[in-house]
């Protein structure tokens, strides 16, 4: 999977942005808050609908605009494509894929894969459940259909019970109705459990080699599904839980409330692990990442990277940058003496500056 061209009309503070990538290396350099992340938040975007920072479609378009579109041509699986993404501040965005719309965004995944890799992944260990759970539900989605439909269907329900929660305070009769989403919630919560397990198994086994290489096997590191509720038990918690709920206006069992733990040699590193070998253990998971992914979908996906290599110490930023060979990467950093010292070989160099993006004239080679 390639990307290889983007185009931005009033996206972020580029009002009008044309540029080609190497099917290899892509370096986009330049000062803070020029516009290189906005560049990766385009692309992201196109793959998954949402920008990885969060942010509303209203807040990508250019100030003083009331519309932005993105632009890109891709070859997935030796074939060529177009990819049209229209924002509007007022109304929901319009996808298009080689001019035929979709009505649906969750057509849109699967179509684009993506590893995005940025200094907040390096905290996922130590951040809250929710990110964790996220880092899973991304990939799946993106690898499996079937699992973005169950997440998708759960995620309504759960919203859907939450309302009648509160509802039930002031209308009880309404209680007996909680059993038509107990039931859709279990089927869907159940489904989603087992996906999340055999992921997490797939990657540990790819992880642990990983561990092992980056600490130069000294440490351990094993990744392991903490679900908030087994699947046979699901229906059992719901029904014991139920006055907890009603207390609290709020579903408090099911998949929405799952973790990932971290251990290294029987110790719980979200805990007791040093900064070092939390940093260490999230670049594993995100190396095995793209390893899984690249294993499952039977071609390259597109790596992303954030100015990470100025998070990560020399060895790391090795044992990164020689995870990318073969691999399409698009790399932002403020300077390129971390690319210079490590030889990495680039095909195409930008700078970035004010919105305004140039290729520059040399290239790093062996």
């Amino acid at each position: 999977m390639i990307v290889k061209s983007l185009e931005l009309r009033n996206f972020r503070n580029y009002e009008f942005l044309s540029m080609d990538f190497s099917k290899n290396t892509n370096i986009l350099y330049g000062d803070n808050a020029q516009g290189k992340t906005n560049l990766l938040e385009a692309i992201y975007t196109c793959a998954t609908t949402k920008s990885h920072r969060g942010s509303k479609d209203r807040e990508m378009i250019q100030m003083g605009q009331e519309e932005a579109h993105i632009r890109m041509f891709l070859q997935r699986k030796d074939m060529d494509h177009r990819l049209d993404m229209h924002m509007k501040k007022n109304k929901p965005k319009g996808v298009a894929i080689d001019g035929v719309p979709i009505h649906k965004s969750s057509e849109l995944f699967g179509f684009i894969h993506i590893v995005s890799f940025s200094p907040e992944d390096l905290n996922i260990i130590k951040s809250g459940p929710c990110e964790r759970r996220r880092f899973m539900d991304m990939e799946l989605c993106q690898m499996d259909k079937v699992y973005l439909h169950h997440l998708m269907n759960y995620n309504k329900i759960v919203n859907q019970r939450n309302i009648l929660l509160k509802q039930v305070g002031y209308k009880r009769e309404l209680l007996d109705t909680l059993q038509v989403w107990d039931t859709q919630l279990i089927s869907y919560g159940q489904k989603i459990i087992q996906s999340r397990r055999q992921y997490l198994k797939e990657l540990n086994e790819i992880t642990a080699c990983l561990h092992s290489r980056l600490s130069c096997e000294r440490e351990h590191l094993v990744i392991s599904y903490e679900p908030n509720v087994e699947e046979e038990n699901f229906s059992n918690a719901l029904s014991t839980g139920i006055d907890r709920d009603l207390k609290m206006k709020m579903t408090t069992v099911g998949p929405h409330r799952d973790d990932i733990r971290f251990t290294i040699d029987g110790a719980d590193i979200r805990k007791f692990g040093s900064q070092g070998q939390q940093r260490t253990s999230a670049l594993s998971l995100k190396l095995s990442e793209l390893a899984l992914v690249r294993q499952k979908i039977q071609e390259n996906p597109v790596l992303l990277l954030d100015d990470v290599l100025s998070e990560l110490d020399r060895n790391r930023q090795t044992q990164l940058l020689e995870a990318i060979h073969g691999i399409q990467t698009i790399i932002t950093c403020t300077g390129l003496e971390e690319f210079i010292r490590n030889r990495v070989v680039s095909d195409k160099i930008y700078q970035v500056a004010d919105g305004k993006v140039k290729e520059a004239d040399y290239l790093i080679k062996k």
